[in-house]
């Protein structure tokens, strides 16, 4: 088991852990923020791997928002990188969250998107982040 260096989500951490046990090749499994903060993650990825997990995939995130907003296409519901070896998915995850899996090749894709939706309809409103404001000099607000 992976020791987590900063705090996060347990409530979520075992539903996550849940997902990689569940879905055969699953390797990791985070809840992350809009502006790519780890706020819950399986036990299966330490905190270093999280954390750059969450930067690559809000990232990923903006560049298909970007694809949507360019062509008229709407809003991200799911972004999927296939590698040699791997499997990234990002899903869309409640206000301004998002559920990213790393898994191996063999997955069963369609298996994983139905236990991505099914872990994101369970937790519902938990998984939402509040926007971050960022404050002016002087107290008021961007």
């Amino acid at each position: 088991m992976t020791l987590r260096t900063t705090a996060t989500n347990s409530d979520l951490d075992w539903l996550l852990d849940r997902l990689v046990d569940q879905v055969p090749g699953t390797r990791a499994a985070i809840v992350l923020s809009d502006d790519g903060l780890v706020v819950s993650q399986s036990s299966s990825v330490a905190r270093v791997d999280a954390e750059r997990l969450a930067a690559i995939a809000t990232g990923q995130q903006s560049l298909a928002r970007g694809v949507g907003e360019v062509f008229g296409g709407g809003a991200v519901r799911q972004v999927i990188i296939e590698l040699d070896e791997l499997w990234l998915f990002v899903s869309a995850a409640g206000r301004g969250t998002h559920l990213a899996v790393v898994a191996d090749q063999e997955v069963d894709a369609e298996v994983m998107a139905v236990a991505m939706d099914t872990l994101v309809q369970q937790v519902g409103q938990r998984l939402g982040t509040e926007v971050r404001v960022q404050r002016l000099e002087g107290g008021g607000r961007e």
